[in-house]
């Protein structure tokens, strides 16, 4: 007797029949195939102890939400004008112990003090930040009367001013309640938040263009975020000079992100196969699926982190390469702020959250007091065995990512020639070599300490990130049997390349 259908399966068939898989592209009619998934949809259906009611609608429309963007040499400079325009009574710079010494801070304080703009400064903010982190800022911010922020800094500098901000003006309520669920409530955002203005300090995590937030939810040893579009900054002033003084492990881990941000952006499901369609425009989530917007800005900045990202390891005094990464960060920002990212960054969270009490891996260049897997690493380390599972969902996009890593056309014949079923295995190689070769990433998750033993609580600590793992193509019910199954091949898959 043949296995009973699971509920992710059954919806597949109804979707396939209801949607027309496999139409004729021309015509729109059902192929046969679309046509004889109908009764075996209603067969499983029958089946079934409990009933479906009916199959979600799919989301029939996008929405594109990014800041307003300044980009140039020197721009720092202009955000204490920038400030004074807004009329800004008192500002909350956010920033961190380090950078708080150094010249992207130095000048912004000089621009506040030069246009009469009252501030105060917050150097407490931590390099990946954690719940406890983010109440304290939180809390320092609660007992100002801020009417603006200012955040100089990376990502967790960013994102941390964001969350100060959205829990400042929602006084009353918990950081929990914004949080993404099922880990916290995922409120709305509803309150218009205060002006804040976002200066990137690494060509990375794009946070100046998104209204996403992420943070360490270390009693679970995992990630997660808010992502609402109200969180955006009302201004990104991304200046060129700024990465001057990061490190080239710094470099290489942002860089990183970067990619993966846009190659993951790019192989989302589109956003008309995402479920549930909202009930009212304001629920709409941040993260929508891939959309012919998103794709522009996504593919535009995989090529320039493919280019750029290895000369600027290899110097990072090479300033066209600093220059373009961070135009290319600001693009990927665009681009997944409004498609979203999918498994690689779904399974980071567990890979660095666990990494505390597992392998206490200490990443080099990083200089910090804490064991510390960079984000961006900690999302490259799956990034072969993710995409050579998602290829086939979308062979024609992921053969565009293999000619943009092979550094050739998609109408090259070696790429053109490329079964669709080859494609997967043929990507998985180019990843990996980019990553090993050109970047000396380390060589999969047991390079950093994880052993194959691991694996079922790293799935078990990626299951959470519905966020982002419900956009990821081939995947199915993510809580169920099959998506466990996926995870687990994924993962033992990233243990060594």
């Amino acid at each position: 007797m043949a296995a009973p259908a699971t509920r992710s399966t059954i919806f597949r068939l109804m979707n396939a029949a209801a949607h027309g898989a496999g139409s004729c592209p021309c015509h729109g009619c059902r192929s046969q195939a679309a046509l004889a998934a109908i009764p075996s949809a209603i067969n499983a259906l029958r089946g079934m102890a409990t009933p479906v009611s009916s199959v979600p609608e799919k989301e029939y429309a996008f929405e594109i939400a990014a800041a307003n963007l300044r980009f140039g040499d020197g721009v720092t400079k202009e955000v204490g004008m920038d400030l004074k325009n807004m009329k800004a009574s008192k500002v909350a710079l956010f920033t961190d112990k380090n950078l708080a010494k150094l010249p992207p801070v130095l000048k912004a304080i000089h621009s506040l003090e030069t246009q009469g703009v009252p501030f105060e400064v917050y150097s407490d903010v931590s390099v990946e930040p954690t719940e406890a982190s983010w109440r304290h800022a939180i809390e320092w911010s609660r007992t100002h009367d801020f009417s603006h922020f200012l955040a100089v800094g990376g990502g967790s500098v960013i994102d941390t001013a964001k969350a100060a901000n959205l829990l400042t003006v929602y006084k009353e309520n918990d950081l929990m309640d914004f949080v993404n669920a099922p880990i916290g409530k995922g409120l709305p955002v509803e309150e218009k938040l205060r002006p804040l203005i976002a200066v990137p300090t690494t060509a990375g995590t794009g946070s100046e263009t998104t209204g996403t937030a992420i943070l360490d939810i270390t009693s679970r040893n995992f990630k997660t975020g808010i992502a609402n579009r109200a969180l955006k900054p009302t201004l990104g002033v991304v200046d060129t000079e700024n990465t001057e003084t990061c490190p080239t492990a710094v470099h290489i881990s942002s860089g990183l992100d970067v990619l993966f941000h846009a190659l993951e952006s790019y192989t989302a499901i589109p956003y008309y196969e995402r479920t549930p369609r909202p009930s009212n425009p304001i629920l709409r989530p941040a993260y929508q699926g891939s959309n012919p917007v998103a794709d522009i800005f996504s593919l535009w900045a995989l090529r320039q982190a493919v280019e750029h990202l290895p000369r600027v390891a290899r110097d990072k005094t090479d300033r066209e390469s600093r220059t373009q990464m961070l135009l290319a960060s600001t693009f990927a920002g665009i681009g997944f702020g409004n498609a979203g990212v999918h498994l690689c960054h779904g399974m980071s969270y567990p890979i660095s959250g666990f990494n505390k009490t597992g392998p206490k891996y200490q990443h080099p260049g990083y200089v910090v007091d804490k064991p510390i897997i960079p984000h961006g690493i900690s999302v490259a380390l799956t990034g072969p065995a993710v995409f050579r599972f998602t290829a086939p969902s979308s062979p024609s996009r992921h053969r565009e990512a293999l000619a943009i890593f092979r550094r050739t056309s998609v109408h090259d014949s070696s790429i053109s020639r490329l079964s669709d079923a080859s494609v997967g295995p043929a990507l998985y190689d180019a990843i990996a070599n980019f990553l090993l070769v050109e970047l000396n990433v380390p060589r999969g998750l047991s390079a950093i300490g994880y052993t194959k033993d691991d694996v079922p609580r790293l799935v078990k600590g990626t299951i959470p990130q519905r966020r982002v793992l419900d956009l990821a193509p081939g995947i199915g019910d993510v809580a169920g049997e099959d998506g466990e199954h996926h995870l687990t091949n994924i993962l033992e898959a990233s243990l060594s390349y």
